[in-house]
């Protein structure tokens, strides 16, 4: 199961994507005084990026928003991503993907962790997760423990929640056959690929 979702995970990064900073800065350069006071993003914003890294629609993306704008304000950053994993009741996961904060630093990231849930089988997903409270992105490497109870399904997207030292995570995955059930356990955010969930 390991040695599957490893070479998925190696097979999903030939896919294309954009080396362009989302918020307008060009790679390497510092964004304006303006900018810098822009510190969280707003909902129309995120709804276009959800949209375009999930393949939803704008209508989908903005309902989940609101959702997610009511109950935990606006986000500082967002992480966009690929992710796989398996389980036969107990499994685990693997991501890799780029932290994007508001005021145009950003990050690679990769993570994994362990799943339980009532599910089995494989599988390889986008993933795009609001992140708040966060003032340093080196903060972020760190484990982040699932929040009991707070999965959910709106507009075909599923959400859930996971929060440390403050910092509270939000990870999106469209489509609603994904496996809210294997979203009991933590993840552990890296700067290296990490080949154990740990």
């Amino acid at each position: 199961m390991i040695a599957l979702c490893a070479s998925a995970m190696t097979l999903s990064a030939c896919v294309s994507t954009s080396k362009e900073n989302p918020n307008g800065y060009p790679q390497g350069q510092t964004p304006s005084t303006q900018a810098q006071k822009t510190s969280s993003y707003n909902e129309s914003e995120l709804a276009n990026a959800i949209s375009d890294h999930l393949g939803v629609t704008a209508e989908s993306a903005a309902s989940t928003l609101e959702r997610l704008f009511k109950k935990q304000g606006r986000p500082v950053g967002y992480i966009t991503g690929e992710e796989g994993g398996g389980a036969l009741i107990f499994g685990a996961k693997w991501g890799k993907g780029t932290l994007w904060m508001k005021d145009g630093r950003q990050q690679k990231v990769y993570w994994a962790g362990p799943t339980v849930g009532v599910d089995a089988g494989a599988e390889i997903s986008r993933v795009f997760t609001l992140v708040y409270d966060l003032d340093d992105p080196e903060d972020i490497f760190r484990r982040f423990p699932g929040i009991d109870g707070s999965a959910f399904l709106v507009a075909g997207m599923a959400v859930h929640y996971e929060r440390a030292n403050g910092i509270t995570l939000a990870p999106v995955r469209a489509g609603a056959g994904v496996r809210l059930g294997a979203n009991i356990g933590y993840t552990s955010y890296t700067r290296k690929r990490g080949f154990l969930p740990i």
